[in-house]
């Protein structure tokens, strides 16, 4: 397995790939480090894996929670 990877997601809506950042080895996990500032509030968080943190990326784009709904704009 490698140390390191590549985050890309493709949202539907949008219908290109987008580079969220990569994830570097950390211990028994994988730390993101955003390529661009729109993934900036993913920095630094520690993922299981690189899918994880694939997930993580879109649902960031897309605004789904882990639970498959679309998550509520604050007040």
């Amino acid at each position: 397995m490698s140390d390191n990877y590549i985050i890309e997601i493709r949202p539907k809506a949008a219908g290109i790939t987008v580079q969220a950042g990569i994830v570097v080895r950390d211990g028994r996990g994988f730390r993101f480090f955003a390529a661009t500032h729109a993934f900036n509030p993913l920095e630094g968080h520690l993922f299981k894996n690189p899918r994880e943190a694939e997930k993580a990326a879109l649902r960031h784009v897309t605004g789904v929670n882990r639970q498959g709904r679309a998550a509520r704009p604050a007040h």
